[in-house]
């Protein structure tokens, strides 16, 4: 054969994994082609940061003090390990301390526990990957995040929905699901619950201070043949504008055997620097260490040294002082928004939530929200305004999710933009209801 035939016969396809299809079509890939499609749209769909809050001089002058010393800048710019920086997770612990309003030796744990990883996404990318076979059931909040169901989905995990109110998953609902699973025989499949705990994605409602206790009493009373952990994930714990100061669900887990905290920086410092961290039962820490380590050797070193830098020079928390104040105006501005121009529609309404990124609002439940509804469409290509349709956030058939509500953020845009979507939103629901 010569090279030319060689270059010029037709190949067959490409035969993907089973994993290849199950991760196809996500949302958020259309929710970003949506935004590049329509630049000239205002976002109250992006759960992006503000670009005016990132710690440009904090940052600026942290690397210029890490690359004046060549041989300390030869040791962060060098491969890190995998459970991460040792600098930076006793950092981590002293910070742990701070918001738990503890003492260090109250939290009963130390560095070792601590996880280093790519934003607090990939920590729940490798739990799901080491505790969750294709079938196994993990139970979330209605709604919840909808870039983590992705993440069940692409394993092959059953997602069961829970019910929730103003104070977050409802503890006796998450009891009927598991009986409901027993009486099936299922409960030997069931392995994590997942809760965003402070100021839900997409909802803004948190877990009241109650119920974080009864969900540690309810996972270790289900935990019959096998542990049934809970991860915890708590990515807006620290955008808190107002409202009661909670401690973690984690922190009611007294034998520290039952919950995975997840946290991240990419919203109160920085998501370009692609840090998060997690605290992991010791039954876990190995596993997720193995895994990772196949996938990465360690997340970024010098990124790691450089928020331990923050952290020691004291220039985080007067950063995320910054950050809280400017999202209290931009939520505030939203919801005042949302009394000017929705008020008078019936059948409307919106939560109020105590920080976090976002407002979760309601419409009639005649009129759907979805990407192919009449709602997006008005919204998008007559409106010019952008927002994300609540029944991704639900996991199990379409017909099964509610379809008539909007997930409103307003970490992008400015307060006089927010103003500005917010009455075009109303527009656009006036033009269908």
């Amino acid at each position: 054969m010569t090279l030319d035939s060689q270059t010029t016969a037709a190949l067959p396809q490409p035969r993907f994994s089973e994993r290849r299809d199950r991760v196809r079509e996500q949302a958020i890939s259309y929710l970003m082609h949506q935004a590049v499609e329509n630049p000239d749209c205002i976002s109250l769909a992006a759960g992006l940061v503000d670009p005016s809050s990132l710690p440009v001089e904090e940052t600026q002058a942290v690397v210029q003090s890490m690359l004046a010393d060549d041989d300390y800048a030869r040791k962060v710019l060098q491969y890190g390990t995998t459970q991460g920086s040792a600098t930076l997770r006793n950092q981590l612990v002293k910070h742990i301390a701070r918001m738990e309003n503890r003492t260090i030796d109250e939290l009963e744990i130390g560095a070792d526990q601590l996880l280093l990883t790519t934003g607090s996404q990939q920590l729940l990318s490798l739990v799901a990957e080491m505790l969750l076979d294709p079938g196994d059931i993990c139970l979330v909040a209605a709604p919840t995040y909808f870039v983590f169901l992705g993440v069940l989905h692409g394993v092959g995990a059953r997602v069961i929905p829970v019910a929730t109110d103003e104070d977050g998953m409802q503890m006796d609902a998450l009891e009927s699901q598991l009986r409901q699973l027993e009486a099936a025989g299922d409960l030997p499949r069931v392995k994590l619950i997942y809760l965003v705990s402070f100021y839900e994605n997409p909802s803004g409602v948190s877990l009241s201070a109650e119920r974080r206790s009864e969900v540690v009493e309810i996972a270790r009373e289900w935990s019959r043949d096998h542990r049934i952990f809970i991860l915890e994930d708590a990515a807006y714990r620290e955008l808190r504008y107002d409202g009661p100061d909670v401690p973690s669900v984690w922190s009611f887990d007294s034998t520290r055997e039952s919950v995975i905290l997840a946290h991240t920086f990419s919203k109160s410092f920085s998501p370009g620097l692609r840090i998060g961290f997690g605290i992991v039962p010791d039954a876990l820490l190995e596993p997720l260490c193995e895994r990772k380590g196949n996938e990465d050797f360690g997340s970024a070193n010098f990124n790691q040294h450089l928020l331990a830098r923050v952290f020691e020079q004291g220039l985080y928390e007067s950063h995320v002082e910054k950050v809280r104040t400017s999202y209290r105006r931009k939520r505030d501005a939203m919801l005042a928004a949302a009394d000017e121009h929705f008020a008078d529609l019936p059948g409307v309404n919106w939560i109020h939530p105590h920080g976090g990124l976002y407002v979760w609002m309601s419409l009639p439940e005649s009129v759907e929200t979805g990407f192919e509804s009449p709602m997006f469409r008005q919204a998008t290509q007559v409106e010019r305004v952008m927002y994300v349709p609540g029944e991704i956030c639900y996991p199990g058939p379409m017909e099964q999710r509610a379809r008539h509500q909007m997930r409103l953020s307003f970490g992008v845009e400015t307060p006089e933009s927010i103003a500005d979507g917010m009455q075009r939103l109303a527009r656009a629901a006036r033009a269908v209801l």
